[in-house]
């Protein structure tokens, strides 16, 4: 079967939100909101026809001779505007016909009051009355919100009225002048108004669908970010922390309503040595048709899929059933061994990609925190790794194969620090012709609570998989400078570097901090990167080791010809020291060994490295590293570890034993 496979980059193709063009604007802003806008002119009409009506008590004091004919006039305009604008809104007219029946209503309002008013014989009062018709004017331009074009036409149309009512009473020249100028001052200046009204009206119109454009966008921008922020990028799976999330969620719905869960971690066999094999590009092909397998068998189930490291994959689904568990643990190895992704680099025979499964159910488990929970998985699938891997495992308490004892030292090293459990001893490096110290190596030591030590070959692997290492590590840094670099102990220690550790964000600045606190420059720290452990180049490592030699920290390259990657870290990294693993020295012995090791001198020195060889526990083999050339030598012979505390007096006595040789 070949698979082929596409990938792309999403690109962030969103512009900067603009408004739309302006006749489509002004378009906007006439619909904006008309339901609100209709309720508006209904409220201030009724209060107009209101105090219109009220008005005819005026009438009666000023004019009381034409009073039957205005009063009669007003609530017939009144009352049939209101009828004729009720109408309209029951059959659900346009807000801008609504409009200009009020506009309308105002100006026959006007005149309809105007007309019997002049017949009046009390010409005085009238002459000083007539100009309340300026509120007319000011209503069509101030109090109701009408468009400039009919606010302007309306309040022409009262003006002109009233021009031509002065011919009526004909009131003395400098009245007449005086009376007319206030109107047509009252009418620029409402007119004024409402155009500035209406502009404002406009702008705020604009601005406010300026925002809610920007913050529709910033909204969709957000939403955007938070589903990437939840998104493994190369899969598109749920990363960690969605998938922590998912837990919880889980977790909470188990412990409140019992609805039970399943949790399988799936681990892509040998997939370092995939990558070793054919790249990191097939690597990470291979990986999307694993994810996009693992959805099609978990999805259909209610389940959600994560990926919860490098390769390795997580399944949670509600389940009540232990043997449906067994049953997709089961179809999740068949189904990525049938993907048929070559993997001929494979040490087990089998020369396709496979997978590991590890799985616990809650109906089942003996856990009371869901990290426990989680373990109990993990557990599985170390336990399913230890079975020869390509299988399925349900966590079992009671197995042979998932032992409790590294769920106990997990637990020692979350409390190793804060109570004092973990020390350091510091194993002297020498210069093989003069025997001077020139660094020490920072060894880690763990004991248990009742005192009895825990190899490191136990405990580091442990440390690794749980995360354990990051506060160790950064913690050995630490001591390091402040018992043996800041006391000027030694002028150059070395600690071990585990590789999970470079891949952690921020550890150089870490590094860069302990170093700043306790007053120790870089170029007097070594940190040592073990290549027996399988450790892939990416580019945060890569990144991660050119901070750290920004730094000046020198970086060493540990156990060199014990694992599988060494050349590659040789020929990519500029190692300041190249530590060859003891056994190398040790099968010196023999033609063929001598030879070897002599092959690898040749190598580290022409990549331009410096040379320390370990495991140095005779006289025989100390002379062997100076006849090869090797600068630098560690081992019982010269010096077994110690602890800070007794580091110089047994480097003294050592330089002492060397002074009394050469005398004799």
């Amino acid at each position: 079967m070949r698979h082929t496979w596409t990938g792309g980059i999403d690109e962030d193709r969103h512009e900067t939100p603009s408004l739309p063009p302006e006749v489509e604007l002004r378009q906007l802003y006439r619909r904006q909101d008309e339901e609100g806008r209709r309720t508006a002119v209904r409220q201030g009409f009724w209060v107009a026809v209101i105090v219109y009506l009220i008005f005819a008590i005026p009438d009666i004091i000023l004019i009381p001779d034409v009073a039957e004919y205005t009063i009669a006039a007003r609530i017939a305009i009144g009352v049939g505007a209101l009828a004729l604008f009720e109408m309209q809104r029951l059959m659900n007219v346009a807000t801008e016909w609504l409009d200009r029946t009020c506009a309308f209503a105002v100006v026959l309002g006007y005149i309809g009051w105007m007309l019997p008013a002049l017949m009046t014989s009390h010409t005085e009062a009238i002459s000083y009355y007539m100009i309340f018709g300026a509120i007319f004017m000011m209503g069509e331009n101030l109090f109701f919100s009408f468009r400039f074009s009919l606010s302007l036409a309306a309040s022409g149309a009262i003006l002109s009225a009233f021009l031509a009512s002065l011919a009526s009473f004909r009131p003395e020249g400098a009245y007449a002048f005086a009376f007319a100028l206030f109107y047509v001052s009252c009418f620029v200046f409402t007119s004024y108004v409402n155009w500035k009204l209406n502009q404002e009206r406009y702008n705020v119109f604009v601005n406010a669908l300026e925002a809610r454009i920007q913050h529709k966008s910033a909204a969709e921008r957000g939403e955007a970010l938070l589903k990437l922020s939840y998104t493994d990028p190369l899969t598109g799976l749920d990363n960690r922390r969605a998938v922590d999330l998912q837990l919880r969620k889980h977790w909470n719905m188990w412990r409140v309503y019992g609805d039970d869960f399943a949790v399988l971690l799936i681990d892509v066999d040998f997939f370092k040595l995939y990558n070793d094999r054919y790249g990191h590009q097939s690597g990470d092909r291979s990986l999307c048709l694993v994810a996009d397998a693992l959805r099609g068998l978990v999805e259909p189930f209610g389940g959600t899929v994560g990926r919860y490291g490098g390769e390795e994959f997580i399944a949670i689904l509600r389940t009540n059933s232990i043997a449906h568990v067994e049953e997709l643990s089961n179809a999740i190895c068949r189904t990525v061994e049938e993907l048929a992704i070559e993997h001929d680099q494979r040490p087990d025979g089998i020369e396709v990609v496979t997978a590991s499964v590890g799985a616990t159910f809650t109906g089942a488990t003996i856990a009371t925190k869901l990290e426990m929970l989680v373990r109990e998985a993990d557990r599985a699938l170390y336990g399913a790794k230890a079975g020869g891997r390509h299988c399925a495992k349900i966590f079992d308490p009671n197995d042979p194969l998932i032992s409790d004892e590294s769920e106990g030292i997990s637990a020692l090293l979350n409390i190793a620090i804060g109570r004092n459990l973990v020390s350091l001893v510091y194993q002297p490096i020498r210069d093989s012709e003069t025997g001077e110290l020139v660094a020490a190596e920072a060894l880690m030591r763990l004991n248990g609570l009742n005192g009895t030590p825990i190899l490191p070959s136990s405990f580091i692997p442990i440390a690794e998989r749980t995360g354990a290492i990051h506060d160790l590590g950064l913690w050995a840094i630490r001591t390091a400078c402040e018992e043996m670099l800041a006391p000027n102990k030694a002028q150059l220690v070395s600690v071990n570097v585990s590789p999970v550790q470079l891949r952690a964000p921020g550890f150089a600045a870490s590094v860069a901090e302990i170093l700043a606190r306790s007053g120790v420059s870089g170029n007097r720290l070594a940190l040592e990167i073990t290549e027996g452990l399988a450790m892939e180049l990416h580019s945060y490592v890569t990144a991660s080791i050119s901070e750290l030699r920004a730094l000046g920290v020198q970086l060493w390259l540990d156990d060199f010809g014990t694992g599988h990657a060494g050349l590659s870290w040789l020929r990519a990294v500029d190692f300041h020291t190249v530590k060859i693993d003891r056994s190398f020295l040790h099968a010196a012995e023999t033609t063929e060994g001598r030879a070897m090791l002599e092959d690898m001198v040749t190598l580290i020195r022409n990549r331009g490295s410096g040379i320390l060889i370990e495991g140095v526990e005779t006289e025989e083999q100390g002379a062997l590293a100076r006849d090869l050339g090797i600068a630098l030598i560690q081992g019982y012979h010269i010096g077994r570890p110690a602890p800070a505390s007794q580091f110089a007096a047994t480097d003294a006595e050592k330089a002492g034993q060397k002074r009394r040789a050469k005398r004799a």
